[in-house]
């Protein structure tokens, strides 16, 4: 009797929603998984997402997308209001459709990454609480040492990590040539207000600000300050000082502010991120192999990074099931993603600008933009203008080379 052939092991560093994605697909094509994860257990939580186009049919083909709808914020569209919360234009999902400003796959960060997470089951192994210290790539295996002390042979490492990724510059060391899109964005939790309801709020409050509150599905609100100006350090501030910045900056502002700063002085989920986008000419060396934000990082402003997330962990996962070699299929993978990516990173650097008026008189003319923007039979051409192309993709078929559960 023949032995069956040893599984290729595959490391998968990061597990959100690249790496649980890129995880699902490859134990479902026959490999052994291992996903290693810095934080000492799963992590729930983070703002509002969206999963769009190519995104979704891939979460039609895992079986999850009705999992995504039922666990949904429950956002309804997007109002743009003034000071006295008087409405200046209105976005809704029933009048645009699924592809909107606001999707119909709206869900929190941490419930996505949950569902995959869960979706894994038992079929893949999950080590919290440690991390990548060093990787030594040979012609047989990557070697990875681990801050633990272990240290493990595998066929293939995969690093699904953030945009700060730290197993990235261990391989990849200073490839990354970031584009900052001088925006500085704190994300938060607070408690629901009277004047809360099922759509985003969004308030210009000039000189380079915004403030966004968007519904949840936990009975509470997800606040968003958003500031327009250059990096000058502020990634390398302390959580206190994070806040500090926040509050100096929104501390005249109208509208919600004073209640939305009153929750930030208590909030214990900030999330504080100076945006800049991943760029590298290459996503993989030797056993190694980027994906999700460690390879192409697109920011908020973009609109389709965990679309692209999970186009990408879909891509990845098939190429390296049917390539006659990992060369050929991390090759493949790369150009496949790679002009998919491009235009979603095509974010031009005036748009922060529109979005956030530095004057008066910049958010006057922002008003009038989006009165126009908002009339009848205006409203779905504008939307188009705007959204990433999400659908600018055509996904290859690998339904025939993994096994149907």
């Amino acid at each position: 009797m023949v032995a069956e052939p040893a599984r290729k092991r595959v490391l998968v560093a990061g597990a959100s929603i690249a790496g649980t994605s890129a995880a699902w697909w490859l134990q479902r094509r026959g490999f052994d998984v291992t996903v290693v994860e810095r934080h000492p257990g799963f992590r729930d939580g983070g703002q509002n997402i969206d999963v769009r186009g190519a995104g979704r049919k891939v979460l039609a083909k895992m079986g999850l997308e009705q999992a995504v709808k039922d666990n949904g914020t429950g956002e309804a569209g997007i109002r743009f209001v003034d000071e006295h919360d008087n409405e200046i234009a209105e976005f809704d999902v029933e009048e645009l459709g699924p592809e909107g400003p606001t999707a119909e796959l709206e869900i929190l960060r941490g419930d996505l990454a949950r569902i995959l997470y869960e979706a894994c089951g038992d079929d893949v192994s999950f080590r919290f609480g440690d991390v990548i210290k060093a990787i030594e790539d040979g012609a047989d295996a990557a070697s990875v040492i681990f801050e633990s002390g272990a240290r493990e042979d595998f066929d293939l490492v995969i690093v699904a990590e953030g945009v700060g990724s730290s197993t990235r510059e261990l391989v990849f060391q200073g490839e990354n040539e970031p584009r900052w899109l001088d925006v500085t964005m704190g994300y938060f939790t607070i408690p629901k207000g009277q004047s809360d309801d099922d759509h985003c709020r969004i308030y210009t409050a000039g000189e380079g600000r915004s403030i966004w509150l968007r519904p949840d599905n936990k009975g509470t609100t997800r606040a968003i300050l958003v500031v327009q100006k250059e990096a000058d350090g502020e990634d390398e501030l302390s959580p206190e000082r994070q806040k500090a910045f926040l509050v100096d900056l929104f501390r005249d502002a109208c509208w919600e502010a004073p209640r939305v700063l009153a929750g930030l002085e208590t909030t214990n989920d900030l999330y504080f991120d100076v945006l800049r986008q991943v760029k590298m000419d290459r996503w993989s060396s030797g056993r190694v192999v980027l994906t999700g934000d460690a390879a192409w990082c697109a920011t908020p402003i973009a609109g389709i990074g965990t679309t692209l997330a999970i186009v990408g962990a879909y891509v990845l996962a098939g190429e390296l099931s049917q390539g006659p070699s990992l060369q050929h299929a991390l090759k493949r993978y790369d150009e496949i993603m790679r002009p998919f990516v491009e235009k979603g990173q095509g974010v031009p650097k005036v748009a922060p600008k529109m979005l956030q008026p530095q004057t008066r008189f910049g958010v006057a003319l922002q008003h009038a933009v989006l009165r126009v923007a908002a009339a009848p039979g205006i409203k779905q051409i504008a939307t188009k203008l705007f959204i990433s192309g999400a659908d600018e993709i055509e996904l290859p078929d690998y339904a025939s080379v993994y096994p149907r559960n």
